[in-house]
């Protein structure tokens, strides 16, 4: 897969996951009253995380917001919390990339800096996903306590020979669009990350070309430069040049016309 198809793709999902983030939070039906012992079927209950509702048979549906904020459950709150995060970074990583999208191009942006926007967003949506799988795993897991704890305080009159009317509830639709929305998220985040590799420019090597400065111990060659090994009084210095092997001594000889200058 290319790199502009892996970036489109992830931004893609990450669109769906946040619009079914957005969905899910918004949603009602959280938690579902359990008509499976329920001896009254005449009326509905659901609740959300913001309001409870009561439908009747005759399709009559009453919803009732949650005033307060201190009385509800430290878990509930929680959950918003998570759930409210996870749409705020979704949605700032959705700003930043649609900015680093290869397709698009700003001014004189180079590929370093869509590569730098693309992996922030791309870890920008991996963690609003993680918010808000998490936020619904925490909702459901307070959900399945306390389904099984009503279903115990439901037989526990009379060695169990009595049922108790308790409203018991259960897993809702907006959990499995939080779910669903929240892996979408964070498909889309990695995918996101692993088109920052192909949109980072690659790094050229260079030859390092190490230079000495010239002294009465180095000989030059047409090749490169090499050091004269000879250190002290006996030794002879030479230099070496493209024309062929010349002494000082011949050198000095010949002066040129530079020598009177």
């Amino acid at each position: 897969m290319s790199t502009t198809t892996c970036q489109v793709v992830g931004f893609l999902l990450s669109i769906l996951g946040l619009a079914g983030c957005i969905t899910a939070t918004g949603m009602d039906m959280w938690s579902t009253q359990d008509l499976y012992d329920s001896p009254v079927t005449s009326v509905f209950q659901y609740e959300g995380l913001w309001r409870s509702c009561v439908r009747q048979s005759s399709g009559f549906t009453e919803c009732r917001p949650f005033f307060t904020i201190l009385g509800l459950p430290a878990m509930l709150q929680a959950v918003r919390a998570l759930m409210i995060v996870g749409i705020v970074l979704g949605a700032i990583g959705l700003l930043v990339s649609i900015f680093a999208l290869k397709c698009i191009r700003i001014g004189s942006m180079e590929d370093s800096a869509k590569a730098n926007m693309t992996l922030t967003s791309g870890i920008m949506f991996i963690i609003s996903g993680l918010c808000a799988i998490a936020g619904v795993s925490v909702f459901a897991n307070m959900l399945v306590t306390n389904f099984w704890m009503s279903t115990a305080n439901m037989y526990s009159g009379m060695g169990g020979m009595v049922q108790t009317v308790q409203t018991r509830y259960t897993f809702g639709s907006a959990l499995f669009v939080g779910w669903v929305a929240g892996g979408l998220t964070l498909i889309g985040g990695v995918m996101m990350c692993i088109a920052c590799r192909g949109l980072a420019p690659h790094e050229t090597t260079y030859r390092a070309v190490s230079y000495h400065a010239s002294g009465p111990n180095v000989a030059y060659k047409a090749g490169g430069m090499k050091a004269s090994p000879g250190f002290g009084p006996t030794t002879k210095n030479k230099k070496i040049y493209d024309g062929g092997a010349r002494t000082e001594d011949e050198v000095q000889s010949h002066p040129s016309k530079y020598d009177y200058v």
